[in-house]
């Protein structure tokens, strides 16, 4: 990466920085490719953000660290070429990597930003909050040896059974102070973001934002509250996973129906 390239990662890194404190919440509509990327941008949004399920299945893969990682990392260099915005990269779990070489990977496709989920896909459930809090803790050690101020959003799993279970509120309650415990041991280990995926319910979002010292990404599921109430109850970033890719693809099938029935 040339002096001139580095700087304005640099540059694209502290953007991305700054509007998780902004007067309204920074909105991430996930994009999957350089098209989507730019439909994004042209629509005015200010950062790019990926999402790992919807790139991997537009590379033929199944989420959750199914898809090589080289193809991932180089899906995402294709985006970030492709505008002039920050991008932050959905890394999932980080792909068995070690922390330097993670980073040096974020950085050589010019992420912004990333995603890190404290999900084991290799040995199944959820790491350890102290060992996901010192791998994150590595991972911004490693990222400062170079000088590279990379975002940092810390997913917390812990509502992704319910989440899948129909995103039952009654079941999230009980789960929101371990995942408060878990984002508390995750911005003291240097995230800056927050990412409880699956929290929607008004009332565990208010808990969750009051008793978290940093920035807090809710990802806009359908029985989310509108974004106003979001704002007003301090979430800083809202993004959409792989749902505005999974209603493109719907209605491209509904499309392709339609011309089938013609």
């Amino acid at each position: 990466m040339s002096d001139s390239q580095n700087a304005e990662l640099q540059l694209r890194c502290e953007l991305l920085r700054s509007l998780h404190h902004a007067d309204a919440p920074l909105l991430l509509p996930n994009a999957w490719d350089v098209a989507s990327a730019r439909a994004v941008v042209a629509a005015g949004f200010p950062v790019v953000a990926t999402s790992s399920a919807a790139v991997a299945a537009v590379l033929g893969y199944e989420d959750q660290e199914r898809a090589p990682a080289d193809e991932m990392f180089a899906a995402a260099a294709r985006i970030a070429r492709a505008v002039d915005v920050p991008v932050t990269v959905d890394a999932e779990a980080g792909y068995g990597m070690e922390p330097a070489d993670l980073v040096a990977a974020l950085r050589t496709v010019s992420a912004a930003g990333c995603n890190l989920e404290d999900t084991d896909h290799r040995a199944g459930g959820l790491r350890a909050p102290a060992e996901h809090a010192k791998w994150l803790a590595a991972v911004r050690e490693a990222a400062a040896e170079t000088n590279y101020p990379l975002v940092v959003n810390a997913r917390v799993d812990v509502f992704v059974p319910a989440l899948l279970a129909g995103a039952d509120p009654d079941v999230m309650a009980p789960l929101v102070p371990e995942a408060i415990e878990r984002a508390t041991a995750y911005l003291d280990a240097g995230a800056d973001c927050l990412y409880p995926i699956g929290l929607w319910e008004p009332g565990a979002v208010r808990e969750f934002v009051s008793q978290v010292a940093g920035p807090v990404n809710v990802v806009r599921l359908p029985p989310s509250p509108p974004l106003a109430e979001l704002a007003a109850l301090g979430v800083a970033r809202v993004s959409w996973g792989p749902f505005l890719h999974l209603a493109a693809m719907a209605h491209f099938g509904e499309e392709l129906a339609a011309l089938r029935d013609s």
